[in-house]
């Protein structure tokens, strides 16, 4: 994304054909055109659907689900902008939480709840979620640096007992 800027440009010269009597002539030139470009950088969650759910069954805020994940730190020199593995449940079993009152990290609850128009039952996603709405500025020591991009890979299995 780019913003375009105009500027004025004046440009004074010195009349040199009389040394007698020097003056100031004001030339205007057009304005000339400057670009800046920056990155739009998007705070909190962003939702790669990888397989679909049934569509149709979504949880709620205070519903109980169960979620299979995987995560990792956010490295931007990879194509899949995977780093390092810091957490998973596959292996070790399934999460059990209640989604969208403040026991995960807020990009999970988003990204449940409200990310793309939510996560369906037997949905595979891959969650990108920006420090703020991970860890913040305290990280999580030893494991996950300070306002670190986090990626999860996450399937939601089952909704208040109903499993995909």
């Amino acid at each position: 994304m780019a913003a375009m800027w105009r500027q004025s440009s004046r440009i004074l010269s010195r009349n040199v054909s009389n040394f007698s009597s020097p003056s100031i002539t004001s030339i205007t030139t057009p304005p000339s055109t400057r670009l800046f470009s920056f990155t739009a950088f998007r705070m909190g969650v962003t939702k790669s659907n990888t397989s679909p759910g049934d569509g149709v069954t979504k949880a709620k805020a205070g519903d109980s689900i169960t979620m299979e994940y995987t995560g990792y730190l956010q490295d931007t020199s990879k194509d899949n902008q995977k780093g390092k593995q810091f957490d998973s449940s596959v292996g070790r079993g399934d999460f059990n939480t209640k989604i969208g009152v403040g026991q995960v990290i807020k990009g999970w609850d988003e990204g449940v709840l409200t990310a793309d128009g939510g996560m369906t039952l037997g949905e595979k996603t891959t969650l990108t979620i920006t420090g703020d709405y991970a860890y913040g500025a305290r990280g999580f020591p030893g494991l996950i640096p300070p306002n670190a991009t986090l990626i999860f890979d996450v399937t939601l299995k089952a909704i208040n007992g109903k499993k995909a």
